[in-house]
This record gives C-alpha cells, sequence and structure tokens, in this order.
C-alpha cells in the first residue's frame, strides 16, 4: 500500500466499523469472538501495528512492563529460576505487545529508586516486585505514588498489591513428611537469605514440621542461593557433631554444589546422605546421582504473574491468587538412610 495500515483501512478489509476494530485489536470486549478472529487475520495478513507513540500520547501507555533483580548480574546467568519466570512473563508480553524494562541492583532500597524513576518517568505502565522481605520498603512508597504492581509472593508481604504466589509452607511440609517417612530423624535446611519473605515462611513450615514429626536435631542453614555459599552451607552441616543424614536445599543450584561437596567428603548419596531441591530443573537431571526435587512450573508462574499485571493494568477487579504449587519429583538422591539416625 505504500504507506502504514491503519485501523480504518483493517475495518474497511474487515466490513466492520472502526470502533469495532479498536476493541477487537486492544483486547476489549463488545465484538463476538468470531468477529475478533477474523479482525486479527485481517490485521496480520495487512501487517498492521500498533503507533505506540499515539498510544502513549493518547492513553498515557508505553507498552512496557518494569523488574527489578536486586542480585549480581553474573548469578542471574546461572539461575533457572528466573530465565523460566522470565521466560514465562514474556510469553504474556508478546501477545499484549508489550516489553520488558529488566534492571539489576545490589538492595532493594536501589530498586525503590529505580522503580519510582521509571513510573515517574513513564517508562513503565506497571511492575512486577519479587524477593519481597517482611516490612518491605518498595511497598509502602510504591502503592504512595500510584505505580500498578504485582507482587510475586505470599498475600501477607504485598501489602495494597495483588499478589500471585505458591504455598511454600505446604511443599516444605511434604518435602519433611517424605524423608521423614524413609527413616530420616536428622534432616536439614540450606535456606536463602533470612531476611526474605519467603525464606522465612518456608523455615517457620520446616521447623513446624520436623517439631510435629518428633525430629529434634533439624537445623536451617542461611545462604545468598548461590553455589559457593551452598558448598559452604553443606561442608558446615557434614562436619558437625549431628551429621544431618537428609538436607533440602532452596534452590537446584545449591543441591548440585551439595552434591559436589558430598562426593569432595566421600560420602555416599543417598545411601549415607539424602539430598532434595527446591525448583526442579534439567541441572537436576544431568547430574548423577539425578536429584529428587521439589519441581513447580516456573515459566507458567511468570505466565501468571505478567496476567495478573494485565489485569491490574486494564482496570478489572483483581485479588491475589494461588498458582501451581510444588510437587515432589523422587529420584536417585533420595533413600532410606543405612541405618536409623
Amino acid at each position: 500500500m505504500g504507506r502504514r495500515v491503519t485501523i480504518r483501512d483493517v475495518a474497511r478489509e474487515s466490513g466492520v466499523s472502526s470502533a469495532a476494530v479498536s476493541l477487537a485489536l486492544n483486547n476489549r470486549p463488545g465484538v463476538s469472538d468470531g468477529t475478533r478472529r477474523r479482525i486479527m487475520a485481517v490485521a496480520r495478513e495487512m501487517g498492521w501495528t500498533p503507533n505506540t507513540a499515539a498510544v502513549s500520547l493518547s492513553a498515557a501507555q508505553v507498552h512496557t512492563v518494569g523488574l527489578v533483580l536486586a542480585r549480581p548480574a553474573p548469578m542471574l546467568g546461572r539461575e533457572p529460576f528466573y530465565m523460566e519466570f522470565i521466560g514465562g512473563v514474556e510469553s504474556v508480553l508478546l501477545k499484549q505487545g508489550y516489553s520488558l524494562l529488566l534492571r539489576l541492583v545490589d538492595s532493594v532500597e536501589d530498586e525503590v529508586e529505580v522503580q519510582r524513576e521509571w513510573w515517574q518517568g513513564r517508562r513503565v505502565d506497571g511492575s512486577l516486585l519479587v524477593d519481597l522481605q517482611a516490612d518491605d520498603p518498595r511497598i509502602g512508597t510504591l502503592s504512595s505514588i500510584g505505580l500498578p504492581a504485582v507482587v510475586v509472593g505470599h498475600p501477607s508481604l504485598a501489602g495494597p498489591f495483588p499478589a500471585v504466589w505458591t504455598d511454600d509452607g505446604a511443599a516444605i511440609g511434604e518435602a519433611v513428611r517424605y524423608l521423614a517417612a524413609l527413616g530420616h530423624r536428622r534432616i536439614a535446611r540450606v535456606g536463602g537469605p533470612a531476611a526474605l519473605g519467603h525464606s522465612a515462611i518456608r523455615t517457620e513450615a520446616f521447623l513446624g514440621a520436623a517439631a510435629e514429626l518428633g525430629l529434634a536435631d533439624a537445623k536451617v542453614v542461611p545462604s545468598d542461593f548461590s553455589g559457593d555459599d551452598g558448598s559452604r552451607a553443606t561442608r558446615s552441616l557434614l562436619t558437625s557433631a549431628q551429621r544431618p543424614t537428609a538436607i533440602i536445599y532452596d534452590n537446584d543450584i545449591m543441591a548440585v554444589a551439595g552434591l559436589g561437596v558430598a562426593a569432595e567428603m566421600h560420602i555416599a548419596v543417598p545411601t549415607e546422605l539424602s539430598l532434595l531441591a527446591w525448583d526442579d530443573s534439567q541441572l537436576c537431571e544431568l547430574v548423577r546421582p539425578r536429584l529428587s526435587a521439589m519441581s513447580h512450573d516456573v515459566f507458567r508462574f511468570g505466565a501468571q504473574a505478567a496476567t495478573l499485571l494485565f489485569e491490574v493494568l486494564n482496570g478489572s477487579e483483581t485479588s491475589s491468587r494461588p498458582a501451581t504449587g510444588p510437587t515432589l519429583v523422587p529420584r536417585d538422591s533420595t533413600a532410606p538412610p543405612l541405618s536409623p539416625a
């Protein structure tokens, strides 16, 4: 056609009004599903693309969602969880014609400033907030400036924002009961940073389940989620006077590191030591023995968080909702201990 395809062009080709095309292309109610599909097919065939500059001027939208992570850049590349989570987010953004603005910072205080700058500078339409802490400084500040956001974490941490979360307490309880059923009486956990809200929830659930089962020697060692810190925590546990016969790790990277420490110390897995990872990934199946894990569809989790954010941006009535929880996948790294602990 030699010029930019407009909504009017799509309407003429589809045999409907420009208003109907606008409703269909913006995923608004007011047209039937069949009409919407026909309009979308015509728009694709004609090569129509949204005029984001005009949309930004008329609706104050920039078609961008923000995500800030407080962690070192090299660690992000090694961490399967956030790679899968971002993939799930992107799968929803793609359908909506949105982009993801990602920033790495050193602290949540730095994130507050980044999020404030983004919102006040009209660089994002809304944000996903992750790794919430108890009394998190982001909640009060970002809600006071009106930033549309969704918390990826338990509703008790989210303040006025809607949240998407997994029931970490129930999953930890399942893991402890499974290991106890195998005969383990000394079970330890290598957790994440104690300040993180989900770490605190998991710790409380772990110690509660251990107490209910009469496991007096349950221990929790905090870490920073890295392989190096996972190795340090594992050595600390395996050189203690009451060495555990089973260890639960808060991510797959630390579990793989723990498996390496066991080999280094000539402790056989699983006959002398059982290991269980949180957040299953290919890493768990590539090592030998293959790691048992609490498997979680992280890609879907990211998609659910992004979907809820679009409900917020569209002005829909929203509320916090649970995501599908982790499920236990036994593999080769867990077995009954050689003798009762």
